[in-house]
């Protein structure tokens, strides 16, 4: 069994409701999952002029809490194409982990969301790529393992890099059940694959 760490960093809620189902596919392979959040660098104030809603009740990620799992499913909102600045300040402080190599040999999978289709789901996880390559961990992509992947007759997120949803520019679209099955049958794969390693 893989103790898997799913860490999310979410504004609205919309990585969190992905979260969820990556969890459930997670437990379905035989996972051991623990949830974990990136800490807010906004202010409450700031916040609440961007009518963001109160964060969940999920402990706050420490770079020294890494060491304890066998691997890693990491979801993020993307910012311009890249991570939020949040996400960006949690991995700028494993530089420890880095220095020792911790990390090295564990595998890391993503899933994310954008407010269009074209907001830079894939190039999110692209760029964070070297993160993982510097710290010698294992990058494991979805695939085309769900269907609903090649399922043109609606809008529906995630890609070949990792599960996705789209959310509106103003956060009114909600993670549809495809999206939800895909992130569930990404977390079963991971699941799998994370297994494997941690026996090898």
């Amino acid at each position: 069994m893989a103790k898997i760490f799913v860490i999310t960093y979410s504004t609205y809620g919309h990585i969190n409701k992905v979260a969820e189902s990556v969890v459930q596919g997670l437990k379905k392979a035989g996972a051991e999952v623990s949830r974990y959040q990136i800490a807010e660098t906004l202010s409450d104030e700031i916040l609440a002029k961007m009518h963001a809603p109160p964060k969940p009740d999920l402990p706050i990620i420490t770079a020294a809490d890494l060491v304890e799992a066998d691997g890693f499913m990491f979801g993020f909102p993307t910012r311009y194409g890249t991570t939020p600045a949040q996400v960006k300040a949690f991995f700028d402080s494993t530089g420890q982990l880095w220095m020792k190599q911790a990390l090295a040999g564990k595998p890391a999978g993503f899933f994310f969301s954008t407010a269009s289709q074209h907001g830079g789901q894939e190039v999110t996880v692209f760029s964070s790529l070297p993160i993982l390559a510097h710290h010698g961990m294992i990058y494991v992509p979805f695939g085309y393992a769900n269907a609903h992947l090649f399922d043109n007759s609606e809008v529906i997120g995630g890609s070949a890099w990792g599960a996705g949803t789209i959310a509106n520019g103003d956060g009114s679209r909600q993670p549809s059940e495809k999206e939800l099955a895909i992130a569930e049958n990404q977390g079963e794969n991971f699941a799998k694959v994370a297994a494997k390693l941690a026996s090898a």
